[in-house]
Parts: C-alpha cells; structure tokens; sequence
C-alpha cells in the first residue's frame, strides 16, 4: 500500500524541485570542468582514472563524490515547513542529494530559543545533516513583517553560502500565494506584483517553492499522517499582522461572497501576472540599451515613445542602480519620475528613497546620490 495521498502529493513536488536542482548542477559542472582539466591537465588525468577504476577494483569501492549537491529546508516547526523537510529528508535518500535544514530564531516571543533547538531536534531526527539554529535581530524597517523577513532571508543566505548549499527551499503554500498577491493589489503595485512569489528566486534561484501548487491543508494533513509534531506560531493568528487579517478575515470573506476557488484563482492569476512581467522586464532590459546617449545618459524623447509599461521597468531599473533600495520604491515614485518625461513643466529635481534624486537637463535624465 502506498503512503498517504497528502504525503505522496508533498513527495512528489519536491522529487520535482530535486531532479531540477541535480539538472542544475551537474550542468554547471559539466561547463566548469573543460576550464579546470585545461588549468591543471595532470589533476584531470587522475580524475579521469578514478571514475574508471582500477583492474579488478569495483566502483563502489570508489570514496563519495564531493560535489554532491547539498540542499538545506527552511524550517520554522510549522506544519508547511515540517511537511517539506520530511519529504526532503525522503527523497534525498533516493537521489544524490545532500540533505540539510536552517532553521532562524527571530527573538521576537519568549522560548523562541527553545523552540528553536526543538526544531533542530527532529531535523536531526530525520537524518538531515547538516543542521543548525540562527538566531536574529530583527529591526524596525518597512514595518514588523517586512523587517522579520529581511532578517530571515539574510540569515537563510548566509547559511547557504556557509554550507556551499545548492539551494534552500522554502514551505510556501498555494495560499500563501494567494494573500501575497491580494496583498500586492491592496498596495496598488503594479503586475509584478500581482505575479506573488516565484517558484525561485534568489541569488541563482537559490529559493525554491516546492508547495505553491499545494495547499495548507495537504502540508498539515501530511503531518499528521507521518505524526509529525508541528508548532503553529500565534503570530499567525494575530490581528495586529496584516498577513494574519487577510488570512482569518480577508479571504474567508471573499470565498464567502464569492464562493469557493478564490485561492487557486488568485494562484492562477500570480502564474499569469508572472509571465506578462517577465516578458515586459524583458523588453525593457532591451529597450534600454536603445534610449542612452553616447555617455550612458538617459534621452527623454527616446524615453517618452515607449509604452508606460516598459518606460517605467527602465526608469526603476535605473533608479535601483542608482542606489534607490527596491523595496521602498512605490508607484507614486515611478509616477513623479515619469511625469518629468510625459509632463515636463520646468520641476525641480525629485527626492527618492536612498537619497537618489532625478532630474531633467537638456533633455536628458540624470539619476544620482544627493
């Protein structure tokens, strides 16, 4: 008899997730490998008479190969994570894959420290290695939420670049997809993001989203199959979180008045939003190269014919490298940018996040630090 069809389902997306990884790395390694036999030919040589063998001795005697890739689980004890690491701690068995898991103390409720090495506990219990607890200073910046997560993602990097892991992956579920996007639409910005998370992301896709075409239920039902033991974290349930309102308040309305199937709609709607902004990131990268001077300037007649949807991917892209973080600029900056192309009435320069102002000159706009 096979395993239950919640436990078969989580398995199933992350043999998925792997076989990608594997694909990935071996890829890279296959490119890498002709530019380091031409570097050290003798060390190539030796390489290739290990993987023949020896006269009479068996290839299993041969030591493991160190390349095999290494993928950590974010784990917080919750019931989407635990599901994915005991489904990480499975598969791995049966491909070449390392397995590991990270989970992060945010100090932000009393025992997290506790909770936290609890964590570790069962990750070990599971066979994952290696296995650690990251403790964190989360800061006040964007608001609790937006500051908890950028704590969260620079200690999920730094472990990756500890460990040398080949990717990190994360329990984030087709509800979760959901409020992002509802979220994204209450912001008012923009398709990108509407698009929620991606599958990956990250530096090199290091972020992988096994469960954003699985639901809470499956994630928690798959525990409770397996008799995992999972922590539901009351800042889940607080309404002083946004998130928190929107799940317990926002959605069950809208599938109230709406009627069941909002949450794989605004899925659906992510995937969409997704690859109408990849190809419009993709038309402006291009655009781009088409619109500067001579100097790297950027021209505001060549600037004005574009469609808004592209001059505006050009005008934040630019801004960003400027030094304007991304994550504090809105519409409303976009727009007042813009307007010094499509509205130009003699304004006086424009502050912006990370002390990046913009300005026109001679028909150029010119983007610096103030």
């Amino acid at each position: 008899m096979g395993p239950h069809p919640a436990v078969a389902a989580i398995r199933l997306a992350v043999r998925r997730v792997l076989h990608d990884v594997l694909t990935e790395f071996h890829r890279h390694a296959d490119n890498e490998r002709p530019a380091e036999a031409a570097r050290h030919p003798a060390h190539a040589a030796r390489s290739r008479y290990a993987e023949a063998g020896t006269a009479g001795a068996p290839r299993a005697a041969l030591p493991e190969r160190p390349d095999t890739p290494l993928v950590l689980v974010a784990c917080s004890g919750g019931a989407d994570s635990m599901a994915l690491a005991s489904a990480l701690a499975f598969e791995a068995r049966k491909l070449d894959v390392r397995a590991g898991g990270v989970t992060v103390d945010h100090n932000l409720q009393p025992g997290s420290g506790l909770r936290a090495a609890e964590v570790v506990t069962r990750l070990t219990a599971m066979d994952l290695d290696p296995v650690e607890a990251v403790a964190v200073h989360v800061g006040r910046e964007g608001g609790p939420e937006a500051a908890a997560r950028d704590a969260r993602y620079a200690a999920l990097d730094a472990a990756a670049e500890r460990h040398g892991a080949a990717a990190v992956l994360l329990g984030h579920t087709r509800d979760d997809q959901a409020e992002t996007v509802l979220l994204g639409l209450a912001r008012g910005s923009g398709i990108r993001s509407l698009s929620g998370m991606a599958a990956a992301s990250g530096p090199a896709g290091r972020y992988r989203r096994p469960f954003l075409q699985l639901d809470r239920q499956t994630a928690r039902k798959a525990c409770l199959v397996q008799s995992l033991p999972v922590w539901d974290d009351p800042h889940n349930i607080d309404p002083a979180y946004t998130r928190s309102r929107l799940r317990h308040e926002g959605l069950p309305a809208l599938e109230k008045a709406l009627g069941k199937g909002v949450v794989e709609a605004l899925a659906r709607t992510a995937q969409l939003s997704r690859d109408d902004a990849d190809a419009l990131d993709t038309w402006a990268a291009e655009a781009e190269l088409s619109v500067r001077d001579d100097t790297g300037r950027l021209e505001c007649a060549k600037l004005y014919v574009l469609p808004p949807a592209v001059r505006r991917r050009v005008l934040r892209r630019a801004l960003i490298e400027a030094g304007a973080p991304a994550g504090s600029l809105f519409a409303r900056h976009l727009e007042e940018v813009d307007r010094l192309i499509t509205g130009w009435r003699g304004q006086r320069a424009i502050n912006l996040p990370g002390r990046v102002e913009a300005m026109r000159q001679g028909g150029r706009l010119v983007i610096r630090q103030s």
